[in-house]
This record gives C-alpha cells, sequence and structure tokens, in this order.
C-alpha cells in the first residue's frame, strides 16, 4: 500500500546570512518529512534555526541552497498557490492597532475571498476573546489570542504555527491544544514550532530536535518521553558532600553547594531516601529534564544523520 505524500518534504534545505568572509549559518542541510493528518512539533532553544525553517517553507526568504516542497508543490515556485491553503501564526506577531478585532477578522475574511466569519467567532469565543475591542486595547496575550483565529479561520490543510502558546494563560493552552487535536481528527496537518516539552507531550505526534540550525533527531513522543529520569536537589540542615549518596543505583552527575546536593537521578525514590536518612532534609526539590536533555539521553552521539534522515523520509 502506498503512504500519502508528505505535506512537507525539505532536501538539504540551509540557510546563511552574511557574506563569503564572515557567514552566519542558520540552518544547515535540513532533511525533513511531515506526514499528513500529524501534528508535528519542531523543537529546539531560540536561535536554533526554527523561525528560519518557518520562514523558508513559506518563500518569506530564499535558501542558500536546497529545497522545499509543501503538498508535492515546490514552496518558492508556487507559494501565492500555496498560500491559500496554509494558516500562519508568526512568533512576532504585528496587527493593525487602532482596527477592533472584529474589523481585523472581516478584512482577512475579505482578502481570503470573503469567508464565513462564523466560525472565527466561534473560535474567538473559545479563546475567551473580545472581539468588539480595538487591538491597541488588548493585552499582549489577547493579540495572540487574534493571530490564532487569523491563522484558523480558513481552515487550512495546513497550519505553521511558530510559538503559538507563547504568553498564553495555561487555560487557553488547553483550549488550543483541544484545537489542535480537533484539526488533526479532520485530517488536517500542523507544524509546530515550541520550546516547551509539556506542549509536545499535550498534542505532538512526532517531533524533531533542532540545535545549531541542524537537525539532531526525529521521534515519536511515546518513545521520546519515556526519558527515565530525574533532577533532583536535597537540601541539608548540615553541610554534607556527595560521597553521602555514592554507591546508590540510578545516581550520577552529583555536585554539593550550600548544604545541598543536585544529582540526576533514575528508579525509584526509596533507595535514595534511605541513602540519606541520617541527615536532616529541608527540602527535596524534583525537576523533569529539559527536552534537549531527553533527546541526549536517548541519542547522545549516536542521533540519526542528515542522510539516515533523507533515507528515510523517500521509503
Amino acid at each position: 500500500m502506498n503512504r500519502a505524500a508528505p505535506v512537507i518534504q525539505t532536501e538539504n534545505l540551509t540557510k546563511v546570512y552574511g557574506n563569503h568572509q564572515t557567514p552566519k549559518p542558520a540552518l544547515h542541510r535540513l532533511n525533513l518529512t511531515v506526514n499528513p493528518g500529524e501534528i508535528f512539533g519542531y523543537l529546539g532553544p531560540n536561535g536554533a534555526g526554527k523561525t528560519t525553517t518557518i520562514r523558508l517553507l513559506l518563500d518569506l526568504i530564499r535558501p542558500t541552497e536546497g529545497s522545499a516542497r509543501i503538498f508535492g508543490q515546490d514552496a518558492r515556485a508556487s507559494s501565492v498557490e500555496l498560500h491559500r491553503r496554509v494558516g500562519f501564526f508568526p512568533g512576532e506577531l504585528s496587527l493593525w492597532k487602532n482596527l477592533r478585532g472584529i474589523e481585523v477578522v472581516n478584512y482577512v475574511s475579505r482578502v481570503r475571498r470573503n469567508l464565513d466569519t462564523a466560525y472565527a467567532r466561534q473560535l474567538a469565543e473559545r479563546l475567551l476573546l473580545d472581539l468588539s475591542l480595538r487591538v491597541r486595547s488588548y493585552s499582549s496575550g489577547n493579540r495572540r489570542k487574534l493571530g490564532l483565529v487569523i491563522a484558523l479561520m480558513h481552515k487550512p490543510d495546513l497550519l505553521i504555527l511558530d510559538e503559538p502558546t507563547n504568553g498564553l494563560d495555561p487555560l487557553i493552552q488547553q483550549t488550543f491544544y483541544a484545537l489542535a487535536r480537533e484539526i488533526r481528527g479532520e485530517g488536517r496537518t500542523i507544524f509546530l514550532s515550541s520550546h516547551i516539552l509539556s506542549e509536545v507531550q499535550a498534542i505532538c505526534d512526532r517531533v524533531g530536535i533542532l540545535r545549531g540550525g541542524e537537525l539532531k533527531a526525529v521521534e515519536r513522543v511515546d518513545a521520546l518521553t519515556h526519558a527515565d529520569f530525574r533532577w533532583v536537589t536535597l537540601r541539608f540542615r548540615e553541610s554534607v558532600t556527595p560521597e553521602l549518596v555514592a554507591g546508590v543505583t540510578g545516581v550520577s552527575d552529583v555536585s554539593a553547594e550550600d548544604n545541598a546536593l543536585r544529582l540526576r537521578y533514575s528508579g525509584d525514590f526509596d533507595p535514595l531516601l534511605r541513602a540519606i536518612s541520617s541527615q536532616y532534609v529541608r527540602d527535596i526539590h524534583v525537576q523533569e529534564p529539559t527536552l534537549e536533555e531527553i533527546f541526549l539521553t536517548f541519542y547522545g552521539s549516536n542521533a540519526r544523520t542528515q542522510a539516515e534522515l533523507s533515507r528515510e523520509a523517500k521509503s
């Protein structure tokens, strides 16, 4: 049985700023495939190249080399046609401050050939956004809500979202997650840049991590989130040394500072608690690993190479 054609496919996509004397690589030979009907998380710290990738996909900037295809069409040659099928939410949102929210919606509706704004009003209601107010009176969170309404209102086949929940309160984040699942349920596709692990766990099917402009790994979320370790900080009444937890199974990377031990821990907590039972413990703080730490735990230096990802995309 033939697999459905990719919604997004890049081949050696590269962007270098500057000149030959002082090149500033932002993205290096990206080979990536996003499948129909999935929510793909595109992850990495700020400056990793996520926004550069999005701008290349949308033909807002041109690649130094390589290519990108959306729905099988060249992202540059067919950009105007493709934009009709894409909803875009930028990381930095600029809106018409003197217009009311509903006026912005109506304007975008006319630009997109007189869409029915009923769905936009439904989205605004779910996001708790008052469209009767002027944009200049909106908080930063409400402006981002309006940006989401604009991106979603024409029910695009592909949504490209750059840090969409940044600045939204937790309640609205949950509403966005519900909307994303509904969109996936309709067979539409979401390409989502993020640096928030909880967001990835909540809605993404697969994720890729970008670091220093290079794609380091691609994995399903259910495999990604099985990293069985946490960072634990133990604060004591008296000064202690790392020898207190030496030999405890699952303990590694121990450091001591100001009557505290910080360590990386895997497994059940009982062996660790027994080892420190002779000391007066003021506080125990457990922190989930960062996204990059989880990826490094899974892959380390064995992360799949760009060539392997390219072969996988063509299979």
